[in-house]
């Protein structure tokens, strides 16, 4: 997980380029954590599109008052990509979970898949 606020408005999460594992990151729950103002408070996530044009995308409009966590049910991620506050101050917690899937190990999923079928 990681926190976004006035001070810290974004984070990059990323893989080492040398790294020829297939890695997953999926965004279980964003919320706003003690010390939050009654404000709105907008994530994006910053990716790269198939033509590899760095986009932004709103996930997350939180307020204190009216919806203070917003669950988005392991929304899956190909890293790099950057998590921002475009509005608000913060504090923001983000939470999900990190999967990486060696080349080796593909493999044997493949080879199982094909011993269920027969």
């Amino acid at each position: 997980g990681c926190e976004l606020t006035d001070s810290t408005k974004s984070y990059t999460f990323q893989v080492d380029k040398e790294d020829d594992s297939d890695h997953i990151l999926a965004l279980s729950v964003v919320c706003l954590t003690d010390g939050a103002k009654d404000e709105c408070n907008v994530v994006e996530v910053v990716g790269r599109n198939h033509e590899n044009q760095e986009i932004a995308v709103p996930v997350a409009n939180l307020k204190l008052s009216c919806q203070p966590l917003l669950s988005l049910d392991n929304f899956k991620l190909q890293p790099p990509v950057t998590f921002r506050l475009a509005a608000g101050s913060g504090p923001v917690h983000l939470a999900g979970w990190h999967r990486i899937v060696h080349k080796e190990d593909a493999s044997f999923e493949e080879d199982d898949d094909l011993s269920a079928e027969e």
